[in-house]
């Protein structure tokens, strides 16, 4: 919000949420376990390699986010327990990288973390609660703010293309083709409902916690909305320390989810090989703007149409 302002930023909000919508709405059709699979199917092998390797560069730079964000948490509940300390922000973004280790080696497949996925519920429902709470409380005691865009020149242009991509990076997540690819019949019907789901009630909370924030502390709001808060320090850290956890957690639902997605497809290929059929695979066509999407009866695998 703070590179774009009220009406750049509600806009972009909008905007980058309408367009998530509808791309991922495309996807309502054949079933995918990786996205390169999918541009493969559309686009041919070329696409396939290249969708292959921005897949891994965003992922490498979202894990490397999720681990920076971790380490800004961290920071924060240290400098409410010792205000003058020496441990610097780089120090802390190890610390999360060490911890964030530890929980992989703890937690190494999908299926053990059912449990903490609940953690993770809780422990982001605290950190929303706890940001809106104390930024509104602030926004009613302080005086006017200043929402102007602040910078000048070819900084604006540069902060103002880099928070557009971060709202397209807000909405989308790499995990849709794996939920896809395990929903129940009807599968295109189920995967919309999710959708428009996620969209309408889903990113309440975010946008919760921005545009609350925003109106609190105008352009001077930190990227971190917790440093910028004021009240309590047992609440303040109770939040950073949720933070710090819900981030760990998160970053492991990625790192798992890409890895299950390869040994998955790795599976199926064996199967394919040994002449393995499946007689409930549910087949579909990738869903075409216009164009009606009709599903079609399984199959086995070894089928030259499939």
């Amino acid at each position: 919000m703070v590179p774009l302002g009220w009406v750049g930023g509600t806009v972009g909000f909008l905007l980058a949420a309408a367009v998530s919508m509808y791309a991922n709405t495309l996807l309502g059709g054949k079933r995918h376990i990786r996205y390169r699979d999918l541009a493969g199917h559309i686009y041919g092998r070329k696409m396939y390699g290249l969708t292959w390797a921005l897949q891994y560069v965003n992922l490498f730079i979202i894990n490397t986010g999720f681990i920076i964000l971790a380490g800004q948490a961290l920071k924060a509940l240290y400098l409410l327990i010792k205000d003058d300390g020496p441990m610097k922000l780089p120090y802390c973004i190890a610390v999360s990288w060490f911890v964030c280790a530890l929980f992989a080696f703890g937690i190494p497949y999908l299926s053990a973390l059912r449990i903490w996925l609940g953690f993770s519920t809780v422990f982001s429902l605290i950190f929303i609660v706890a940001a809106c709470v104390l930024s509104l409380r602030d926004g009613v005691r302080s005086p006017p703010r200043d929402y102007s865009i602040p910078g000048d020149g070819p900084g604006r242009v540069f902060s103002t293309i880099g928070a557009s991509a971060s709202l397209v990076f807000a909405y989308n997540t790499g995990m849709l083709p794996e939920i896809q690819a395990t929903i129940r019949p009807p599968v295109v019907k189920n995967i919309e409902k999710a959708l428009w789901f996620q969209f309408t009630i889903g990113i309440v909370p975010m946008y919760a916690v921005v545009f609350i924030g925003y109106r609190a502390y105008g352009n001077e709001t930190s990227s971190y909305l917790l440093n910028s808060v004021h009240g309590p320090i047992w609440v303040k850290a109770v939040a950073n320390l949720s933070a710090f956890l819900q981030t760990v957690i998160a970053l492991h639902v990625s790192l798992v989810v890409s890895s299950s997605s390869s040994y998955i497809r790795h599976v199926i290929n064996q199967s394919i090989n040994q002449s393995t059929t499946w007689t409930d695979l549910r087949v579909a066509h990738v869903r075409v703007p216009g164009h009606a999407v009709r599903e079609q009866p399984g199959r086995s695998l070894r089928d030259p149409q499939h």
